[in-house]
């Protein structure tokens, strides 16, 4: 791991490539798992107070569970995350005409109908963030619905810290990144 301001990073999110591949893995990671995406509480406070221009972006189904259930629940660890429809996807993923799950909150930012509300912790997958007293440690998730990305980010020679330059960016800032490029390119300079 390096040490970079007040994080520690895996060296798997240097080394390892990655880039998402939609047209294979369909965005399982959206419907796929035992509770919702996690949310910081500031997250949480956010989609509440835009829940009325979010609504019109979701399934009929997400916009019942949000309805009824609010954006948020405690799962059984306790962690704040999204809500679910009927205990399996994000009540936030929408569905492209092939099937291929998407996010509705990066749909209504991209068409600049919202600011970007997507959780950080969707943004910056497959990046899990964990607190170790005053730092945070980024590792890399390892999913067998990734598998493809792995290939496509090797055959694109992506390295996930660079697929996952905005988000890093919007979770840590420029300076944070700008860093972190450095040190990964001597990294693998020495290493090679």
């Amino acid at each position: 791991m390096f040490v970079i301001k007040d994080t520690l990073v895996s060296l798997d999110l240097i080394e390892k490539f990655f880039v998402c591949d939609l047209e294979v893995c369909k965005g399982q990671c959206c419907i796929d798992g035992d509770a919702g995406a996690p949310l910081l509480d500031e997250e949480k406070i956010e989609l509440d107070n835009n829940v009325e221009k979010i609504l019109p972006f979701l399934t009929p189904g997400g916009q019942k569970a949000i309805m009824e259930d609010g954006t948020a629940y405690y799962d059984k660890d306790g962690d704040l995350v999204t809500t679910l429809v009927e205990g399996c996807n994000c009540a936030f993923t929408t569905f492209s005409e092939d099937g291929t799950c998407l996010c509705a909150l990066e749909k209504a930012y991209r068409e600049k109908k919202l600011p970007q509300l997507k959780p950080s912790s969707c943004h910056l997958y497959p990046v899990r963030l964990v607190k170790m007293g005053d730092m945070t440690a980024l590792n890399l998730h390892k999913w067998k619905i990734c598998k493809c990305a792995e290939k496509k980010g090797k055959e694109l020679n992506v390295r996930a810290y660079e697929f996952l330059k905005a988000p890093l960016i919007r979770k840590f800032g420029q300076e944070w990144y700008d860093e972190l490029e450095i040190v990964a390119e001597e990294w693998l300079k020495k290493k090679n």
